[in-house]
């Protein structure tokens, strides 16, 4: 058995000369190929030996969403113009010309550093609520531990008899603080649950 040897066959100088423009050009060695109708695996040798300062290619179907898609995917859930996944990809879906799947979009945000998380519940404060708390901690940020010792502090709970009042997620960023954004307000009314109160002094 003799060891076999592959020739490329010879290319002409001027098409050698388009071969690397197109490369230089960012083009692929299979659109070179249609385009100049060298072989793909010659296209490929030539860039090899004339074009090593290239980068090479990381294989795989290029991502169906671009960097652009992902920094107006974030604007949308820090903007509250759209919630979780499901609605960002609907929006997406409205300006790409293209099929895209909510699997792509979820992947994609968490490789952008984001994450889902759970919406934190408190009670919804009015405009008023929020100044007479405030006014209140003011009229009694100089009061001592015996001045709180003569307050009844009271509470309530409400437990809810059939059911759950569910959780609902929101996307985050990193290490980002707590806001409006990531806070499900609620309010202290309904059937099927048990109101109950306590005091304490």
């Amino acid at each position: 058995m003799f060891p076999t040897t592959t020739i490329m066959k010879a290319v002409s100088p001027g098409k050698l000369n388009h071969i690397l423009s197109l490369l230089d050009a960012g083009q692929s060695t299979h659109r070179i190929s249609s385009i100049t109708g060298v072989n793909q695996s010659t296209v490929s040798r030539i860039s090899c030996k004339h074009c090593s300062h290239l980068p090479k290619s990381s294989g795989g179907r290029p991502s169906k969403l671009t960097p652009a898609d992902i920094r107006y995917a974030q604007h949308l859930i820090t903007s509250r113009k759209a919630e979780n996944a499901v609605q960002v990809t609907k929006t997406l879906l409205d300006i790409k010309n293209h099929p895209l799947s909510l699997q792509t979009v979820h992947r994609r945000l968490k490789e952008a550093g984001m994450k889902s998380a759970v919406k934190k519940k408190k009670p919804i404060l009015s405009r008023r609520h929020r100044r007479e708390r405030l006014d209140f901690a003011i009229a009694h940020q100089h009061w001592t531990v015996e001045d709180w010792k003569k307050v009844i502090w009271s509470d309530e709970t409400k437990i809810n008899r059939l059911g759950s009042d569910g959780r609902k997620w929101v996307w985050k960023k990193a290490g980002e603080g707590l806001s409006d954004r990531l806070v499900e307000g609620t309010q202290k009314f309904g059937g099927g649950s048990l109101m109950i109160w306590g005091c304490m002094m």
